[in-house]
């Protein structure tokens, strides 16, 4: 897009990339030199194991500076008059000054120097009640900047009134610089963790896009896959599926069979149905996807979709034709990229994955030492985010071996390499989360808790304080808590954890219940006996009546019900009550004034 860079250009890069367009015909571009209605986004992962690569255009980073290798004269020292930034001939000049300044690598702070000024010549230029698209394009250019200098919070409410500046009804350019403002703010909350505001953003741009273009555009296509991968990072996979069905349907219309751009949606798709446990849907969109990508030649995409037809196998326990697949693709990737490239080492991991689940732990763990060996020495090029992603992998596989320490250093390290990074809070609160898991499970429950807290509060400053993940990690704080005997604090995590996980998972799902279970021993410990009774009535009635009673919880909490009911001095009431009400933070019940013995409830993680 025309004055705008991706958000993705890391601070540390040598040269600052911003691409101002020209001055044309006395004003800033025009409408035949900007961009498609497309915007390029951050990649934020979710905390779990991130997808195959997508080769969708929408990924793609800005390509590097095709030079002669001649060094450019830096631009002359010019000294501007701040009087004279109602000349409307300035504003064009300030932005070539800018433009000029990054492309001589004279430095991006110079280069923000005159991209304010142009946009406030803009502005004091500006007809009043017209909008200016001028001033609209230079607050993106000055946004640009700020994202490249890690300086995202500035980019904001630059970005706020980049997107109020044009009138969407005055046309395509219009509607361009709208849509354009709202992606790259998407982009920057991106960078921040901020996924709800993110999509949020990607929403109204994509709004406008389709008023602009129509539904069936390719253009469309793009930017609903774009908003896809967002609610997949959201792990809000309906939503996600929706948009992605969208694109399938575009591409089928505008596209030859076995396109790329069909390629990377079936791929998407496949990690959507992955996640919702349809496997069987998953397995044939890759297997079209394959095809496409053989159709055009593109060897390392098919060996990358083999890796996830791998994972697919592995997850329907069909371990020989995983371990064909994982082959196949460690065959493609030793040869094209060498046998110390990331990728062998991440189907080294997969392959460690599979041999402990058939039992051979000694494959596994030497399947481990090869990844851990190419990860310690990276080869050039080699991201962080790739190193971090294959170490929390690895610290699983350690997990089941039954090393915690060894898990826990190579968690470490993970978040090491991406405390610095923007854009990652999300993968860290996981890391984190997983973290403290560890330590609670050697008994380091202080620092267990200091793990969940941290991952607590990056969830909700993300927006993920609706999802179950954040839910589960709350009940996890509120097991530390109990042991660090914070009952207080305990019962107000599993609270919370309870409204999530009813309102994501159901009240019959598993982790739904081993919060009720920790919800009745936490009230039972404060001397709300009453609250625990019900609790466990509504529990036993949800077995009896929906899932059963053959399962050994049942008996747990029938035999737990009975000591409360005992010590109530009453019996069991049959018809429980719902919980819809229960939880009332202005309840009167107060606790007991005599030492109570410790809850002979145990807590379920």
């Amino acid at each position: 897009m025309p004055g705008i860079v991706s958000v993705k250009t890391p601070p540390e890069a040598p040269s600052l990339r911003v691409s101002v367009p020209a001055e044309v015909n006395g004003r800033v571009g025009s409408s035949s030199e900007r961009s498609e209605l497309v915007n390029p986004k951050p990649n934020s992962p979710a905390p779990r194991r991130p997808p195959s690569p997508s080769p969708s255009t929408s990924r793609a980073k800005p390509s590097p500076d095709r030079s002669t290798g001649k060094k450019k004269s830096p631009p002359e020292k010019v000294v501007i008059d701040e009087s004279s930034l109602d000349n409307p001939d300035l504003g064009p000049f300030l932005l070539k000054l800018a433009r000029d300044t990054i492309a001589s690598g004279e430095g991006p702070n110079k280069a923000l120097d005159y991209a304010l000024r142009a946009a406030k010549s803009f502005e004091k230029c500006a007809v009043e009640g017209e909008p200016s698209l001028d001033l609209a394009m230079s607050l993106h250019v000055v946004a640009a900047i700020y994202c490249s200098l890690a300086r995202f919070e500035e980019a904001i409410p630059v970005l706020g009134t980049a997107i109020k500046v044009p009138d969407v009804g005055k046309g395509a350019d219009h509607a361009l610089a709208a849509f354009s403002g709202y992606m790259q703010l998407g982009d920057t909350h991106s960078m921040l963790g901020q996924l709800d505001r993110s999509i949020e953003c990607y929403k109204d741009g994509l709004k406008i896009q389709m008023e602009a273009l129509g539904d069936t555009d390719p253009r469309v296509a793009e930017t609903c896959r774009y908003l896809a991968e967002a609610h997949v990072q959201a792990m809000q996979f309906d939503e996600a599926e929706n948009l992605c069905k969208k694109t399938l349907e575009i591409h089928r219309v505008h596209s030859p069979p076995a396109s790329l751009e069909e390629a990377a949606d079936r791929r998407l798709m496949a990690l959507i149905c992955e996640a919702k446990g349809d496997y069987e849907a998953a397995l044939e969109h890759l297997v079209l996807a394959s095809m496409a990508m053989i159709a055009n030649a593109q060897e390392n995409e098919v060996a990358a979709i083999d890796v996830s037809i791998g994972n697919i196998y592995l997850s329907l326990s069909r371990f020989d034709e995983a371990v064909f697949s994982y082959q196949k693709a460690l065959t493609v990737f030793k040869s094209s990229k060498g046998d110390n490239h990331p990728s062998v080492a991440s189907v080294f991991v997969r392959l460690a994955d599979l041999y402990y689940k058939t039992g051979k732990l000694r494959e596994s763990r030497s399947y481990c030492e090869n990844a851990l060996r190419i990860y310690a020495k990276p080869v050039p090029g080699t991201t962080a985010e790739e190193i971090a992603c294959g170490l929390t992998e690895i610290s699983a596989i350690y997990e089941l071996f039954n090393e915690p320490e060894e898990a826990l250093k190579l968690l470490l390290k993970a978040m090491k390499l991406l405390e610095d990074k923007p854009g990652q809070q999300s993968t860290i609160a996981g890391i984190e989360a997983r973290m403290g898991v560890m330590f609670y499970m050697v008994g380091r429950y202080e620092e267990a808790h200091s793990s969940f807290e941290n991952a607590v509060a990056k969830l909700r400053a993300g927006g993920e304080r609706k999802s179950a993940f954040f839910g589960v990690v709350l009940n996890q704080m509120g097991l530390s808590s109990v042991q660090l005997f914070k009952i207080d604090e305990a019962a107000e995590l599993f609270e919370e954890a309870r409204q999530i996980l009813e309102q994501e998972c159901g009240p019959c799902h598993q982790d739904t219940l081993g919060v009720y279970s920790n919800l009745a021993a936490t009230y039972d410990a404060l001397g709300r006996v009453e609250d625990a009774i019900e609790i466990l009535e509504y529990v036993l009635k949800l077995r009896e009546e929906k899932l059963g009673t053959a399962n050994p919880d049942f008996d747990d909490e029938k035999k737990r019900l009975a000591e409360l009911l005992k010590e109530a001095g009453k019996s069991r009431n049959k018809k429980a009550k719902s919980l819809e009400n229960l939880i009332d933070p202005t309840s009167k019940t107060t606790k007991k004034e005599t030492s109570r013995k410790w809850s002979a409830f145990g807590f379920r993680s």
